[in-house]
């Protein structure tokens, strides 16, 4: 499924035009990133947790040239499945 296939479902469930529920779809995921953005974590209750995590400066491999590089401090962004999403995909 991608984002036009959620925007169809949406719009039937809602009965709106695919272009409201475009809006719609559009509109939550730019609220989970601007939060996210600004160092949030967003918690939908019985479908996950979306949160910024800070990985630590490491050493890595390049795999084409074998050489070793260190990678930056950086931020990164990281999904927790809610149990009843696990239950649910079981």
């Amino acid at each position: 499924m991608n984002k036009q296939d959620i925007i169809k479902t949406v719009a039937a469930n809602l009965e709106v035009t695919q272009k409201d529920a475009a809006k719609y779809v559009d509109a939550v995921f730019v609220t989970i990133k601007d939060a996210m953005a600004d160092g949030e974590s967003v918690n939908i209750a019985g479908f996950g947790k979306f949160e910024v995590v800070e990985k630590a400066e490491s050493k890595r491999r390049n795999p084409q040239t074998g050489e070793t590089i260190m990678v930056a401090a950086h931020k990164a962004p990281k999904f927790k499945a809610a149990t009843a999403l696990k239950e649910a995909v079981l």
